[in-house]
């Protein structure tokens, strides 16, 4: 099972993570993103946070599955902190081509997946498939009655927080830290979606 995770360099001992304070930090650090994402997406569409769409949960799905995608197929654990800023301009692109969010991190998750097949990077089937598993329950729900799509959009980011964990756990693909960080955001995010939902 664990080829199935390979990275191209083992992890190193890190400063960054390990200790309650240094996990707790990054923990914190990624709920309060996620707080900070909630508030500055709906601010943007005219709201307030409590105006959260199923698009919100769903365009936090797509960068965190974009961001393990990326670092199975470059095989360099460090990409996925890179793709997570890289990733949030797809929003602004799409807007500004006018093509949904959902078809814009389809398309570059299967380019990136081509390239990972093309490299034979055997990790790059494991994260495409999680793609297809979180990313797809969370574009479905854009299809859905508003309240039901926050709902199911919110229960796939927070279910991916699942995947954080066995990612830091084992220590593969992402750095831990960025497994940490992406907990605090899933769970948080997620869970104010959903509470919103019902």
């Amino acid at each position: 099972m664990t080829e199935t995770f390979e990275t191209a360099a083992a992890a190193r001992p890190s400063r960054w993570t390990g200790t309650w304070p240094t996990n707790t930090a990054w923990l914190v650090l990624g709920a309060v993103t996620g707080v900070g994402l909630l508030i500055g997406g709906t601010a943007i569409a005219g709201g307030g946070w409590q105006d959260a769409v199923a698009e919100d949960p769903a365009t936090a799905v797509g960068v965190a599955a974009l961001c393990y995608l990326a670092a199975a197929v470059t095989g360099v654990r460090w990409t996925a902190w890179l793709v997570a800023l890289l990733a949030s301009a797809i929003p602004v692109a799409s807007e500004l081509l006018d093509t949904p969010r959902w078809i814009a991190f389809t398309l570059v998750g299967a380019v990136l997946t081509g390239i990972g097949i093309a490299r034979g990077r055997r990790t790059t089937w494991v994260q495409a498939a999680a793609m297809v598993g979180f990313f797809g329950a969370a574009t479905a729900a854009l299809f859905l009655e508003p309240r039901t799509g926050l709902a199911l959009a919110g229960l796939a980011l927070a279910a991916h927080a699942v995947w954080d964990v066995l990612h830091y756990r084992r220590d593969v693909v992402v750095n831990r830290s960025l497994a940490l960080w992406c907990i605090g955001l899933d769970l948080t995010l997620g869970g104010i979606c959903v509470a919103l939902a019902l």
